[in-house]
Formats: C-alpha cells, sequence, structure tokens
C-alpha cells in the first residue's frame, strides 16, 4: 500500500488542507481513507481527498507516507493517477 500525503499548508475556508492519493489505485486509496479516516467518498476530488490539517498526523500514523507536494503529483502522474483539471479550475485542491 502506498498512500501519500502532502503537508497541510493549503488554505481553504480558513483550514489548512493536505492533499492525499494513492500511486497504486483509487481503490486502495478510497479503503485507507474509509478505513482510517472516516472521510465520506462524496469528498473525492477525482483524484485526491482533501484533508485537513487536523487530521494530518492521524494519517501519518495510520500509514500514510509524508511526502512534499511536487514528489506526491509526481507520483500521481507516474501511476497514470492524475485527473486532468477542467478549464474551469476548481475552489479547492
Amino acid at each position: 500500500m502506498t498512500v501519500l500525503i502532502d503537508s497541510p499548508v493549503w488554505p481553504w475556508r480558513g483550514r489548512r488542507w493536505s492533499h492525499l492519493v494513492s500511486d497504486v489505485s483509487h481503490d486502495e486509496l478510497h479503503a485507507f481513507v474509509a478505513a482510517e479516516l472516516g472521510i465520506p467518498r462524496r469528498a473525492f476530488q477525482g483524484d485526491h481527498y482533501d484533508v485537513p490539517e487536523e487530521l494530518y498526523e492521524h494519517a501519518v500514523t495510520a500509514g500514510a507516507l509524508p511526502v512534499g507536494s511536487r514528489e506526491l503529483l509526481s507520483r500521481l502522474r507516474a501511476a497514470g493517477l492524475r485527473r486532468k483539471k477542467s478549464r474551469r479550475g476548481s475552489a479547492a485542491g
């Protein structure tokens, strides 16, 4: 299992957020999130979950590997799991 998390530095709605991804499969990511973090599947952002700062340490303790944002994105792309952004962009993550 390789679930990766970047540092909670992404501001949105008065909080800081991390991105949580898998470089193996989305199924692996969904299973980790459901079992370890309790974040609902509807929060899935197409290729990642946004994780609030207060859950960061819990995610790491549960087995998520802390990496820098560039490494997270690089590994997501290398695995072929990166979703292309829409032309409209998104508000968070």
